[in-house]
């Protein structure tokens, strides 16, 4: 299959429409079939997050040009090429009209080709006098301008207010970095360091805790050291949440919702590989995943269990000094990784907080007395995080919500959420919950 990156990109919105595909996934899986270039790859991938990241926005544009029903491979068409003239400074706006055209014609549109020219000249010409967005100082400008829910927009400004929410979306869209850990089991930071400098790999940041690194994208199999296990791939937020837990050489941990294994690396990293760590997933499959990991990063204390956390076990009561449960959520702090997350609805995430706290629930049986319970999640919404936590310490008398200091990072309430407008990281929350001796 030969395709070039603006088919690519189109290929794989198709994909994510149609098939509910993840657009990461989906992409990377194309660029390896097809044996695109770097270059084009990076376009693509561009291309494709970009037009998932604006969505509603070129909808805006396109629809005040074109109002009427559109096919939805048209559509697709039309948002690729309106977001190249409206974001990509590096393209002129005849080259994205001409190319966008001829894409319509290779994809099986021509009979739409017509209308494609038409309305991205009519966006190109007036490209520094386009349409007001309505609704500005509200949660519909929000909305439309950082295509993001207007529920989410409008729950957000209720707690944070207008500018930090804006603050956020903007974040979301922004083209997201790829973050590694350097695995200290290896390598020294300072050298993996130089080595990515010396590739003359462009690093955004370094900083604590210490080993994390920032780059502006990428593949991580294509960095130095990646077969010899010198990293793996975990934002900061997350790996921070294994720094407040504090797992310590020699103790047996339960990572229970634990593909792809981020958190289980770390805290075998921390333990220096001393100790036990029990994987966990629902996913049996999914556990390969963990163990080829550890195997690449020199890590020996990882075993694995398909396991449902919400089912009792009475073979792990009370074993573990650390139980760690990244449950399931919405995922609503990682929008900017997964643009498609932006599509869900009030009513695709009403079940969750039921699932979480049953999951809390019966993980807690699993906690030695005087270990410690980590719930963590990739979301931001209040529910979820905050008022799981406080509904599960109001029924749980043996467990207590134990303040934080990690870096410049103090929780007195025993609970934080990352925000990426604040913190650089994905959002995330976590929350450290200690069991009476």
């Amino acid at each position: 299959m030969q395709l070039n990156a603006r088919q690519a990109a189109l290929e794989t919105l198709v994909r994510c429409r149609r098939d509910g595909a993840w657009a990461s996934a989906s992409m990377d899986t194309l660029i390896r079939k097809t044996g695109l270039d770097r270059r084009d790859a990076a376009l693509a991938e561009r291309l494709c997050f970009g037009v998932l990241q604006n969505g509603s926005l070129l909808d805006y544009y396109i629809d005040f040009y074109c109002p009427g029903k559109l096919e939805p491979k048209v559509r697709d068409i039309l948002r690729l090429g309106v977001y190249q003239i409206l974001f990509l400074d590096r393209i002129p706006a005849h080259a994205a009209v001409s190319e966008t055209v001829a894409l319509s014609k290779r994809s099986g549109c021509a009979r739409a080709s017509g209308l494609v020219n038409a309305v991205l000249r009519k966006i190109a010409d007036n490209r520094d006098q386009l349409p007001p967005i309505p609704g500005e100082g509200r949660a519909e400008y929000l909305a439309i301008r950082y295509s993001h829910p207007q529920w989410l927009a409008e729950e957000l400004i209720a707690q944070k207010g207008y500018a930090f929410t804006e603050a956020f979306f903007e974040n979301n869209n922004e083209a997201p970095a790829l973050t590694v850990q350097v695995n200290t089991l290896r390598v020294e930071p300072a050298d993996y360091i130089r080595a990515l400098e010396r590739a003359e790999l462009p690093i955004l940041s370094t900083g604590k805790p210490e080993g994390c690194i920032r780059l502006s994208g990428g593949v991580a199999s294509d960095l130095p050291g990646y077969e010899e296990g010198l990293f793996y791939v975990q934002d900061r937020a997350a790996r921070l949440a294994v720094e407040i837990a504090a797992p310590e050489a020699g103790m047996r941990v339960l990572d229970a919702c634990a593909c792809p294994g981020g958190k289980t690396f770390a805290a075998a990293i921390r333990m220096q590989n001393q100790g036990e760590i029990l994987s966990c997933d629902i996913h049996e499959k999914k556990l390969g995943l963990v163990l080829s990991g550890a195997r690449r990063l020199g890590i020996d204390i990882v075993s694995t269990r398909a396991m449902d956390a919400r089912s009792y076990d009475p073979t792990l009561s009370a074993r573990f000094d650390l139980v760690i449960a990244d449950v399931p959520c919405s995922g609503f702090g990682v929008i900017g990784k997964k643009p498609e997350i932006r599509n869900k609805n009030r009513d695709d995430i009403a079940a969750l907080p039921e699932i979480q706290r049953a999951i809390l629930d019966n993980l807690s049986r699993y906690v030695a007395p005087g270990g410690v319970l980590l719930y963590s999640t990739c979301t931001v919404l209040r529910e979820e995080n905050e008022d799981v936590v406080t509904a599960f310490l109001s029924e749980h008398w043996d467990f207590t919500a134990e303040p934080f200091l990690v870096g410049d990072i103090y929780a007195d309430k025993g609970m934080y959420t990352f925000w990426p407008n604040v913190d650089g990281t994905d959002g995330f929350f976590a929350a450290k919950l200690r069991k009476q001796q």
